[in-house]
């Protein structure tokens, strides 16, 4: 039995952090509030870099509601495009090349966005990580939760509601 042998370690790395830079880079808000994703394996945490600009509230001084939000939609998108590619990069339906082309499947919609403040977003970077509760073929439900210094002290959480593109769609 002859199987291929496997492809080295940094080429399967590079395939997918250009995966990945590709994606982020076709939303320019993510640019814009200054969100990086760090990825492991097919697991991503999102990063909010600290800037003047985020600060709602400078008596506390406290992030604004507002870049909390998108950054916790970004969040969830983000997860959910990555889902979809990852699937398709990892199962050769994607090529390095294709993606230096800008081949990458459509992002999802946002149906409903809820966010519960827990408490004040403090100056300084924010962590976030999303978790797919359900996910088919039209209709996606995404969890997401935000801290900062502490994994276990969130600071914000957030459930979604995402219309998932079909094959045909743009």
């Amino acid at each position: 039995m002859n199987r291929p042998r496997p492809e080295p370690m940094p080429v399967v790395k590079y395939r997918r952090d250009a995966a990945l830079s590709r994606l982020t880079s076709r939303v320019p808000y993510i640019a814009h509030l200054g969100i990086s994703f760090q990825r492991h394996g097919d697991e991503l945490t999102s990063v909010l870099h600290y800037g003047d600009h985020h600060i709602g509230n400078p008596v506390l001084p406290a992030l604004h509601g507002g870049a909390i939000a998108g950054f916790l939609e970004t969040t969830a998108l983000i997860e959910l495009a990555w889902r979809e590619l990852w699937e398709e990069l990892e199962s050769g339906v994607i090529s390095v090349e294709q993606l230096e082309k800008g081949t990458l499947p459509p992002m999802p919609k946002t149906i409903d966005f809820t966010l519960d403040y827990l408490r004040s977003g403090l100056p300084r970077d924010a962590y976030a990580r999303a978790r797919v509760n359900r996910s088919g073929r039209r209709y996606a439900s995404v969890h997401v939760e935000a801290w900062q210094d502490n994994r276990t002290r969130l600071f914000a959480q957030a459930t979604g509601h995402f219309l998932m593109p079909q094959v045909n769609d743009s």
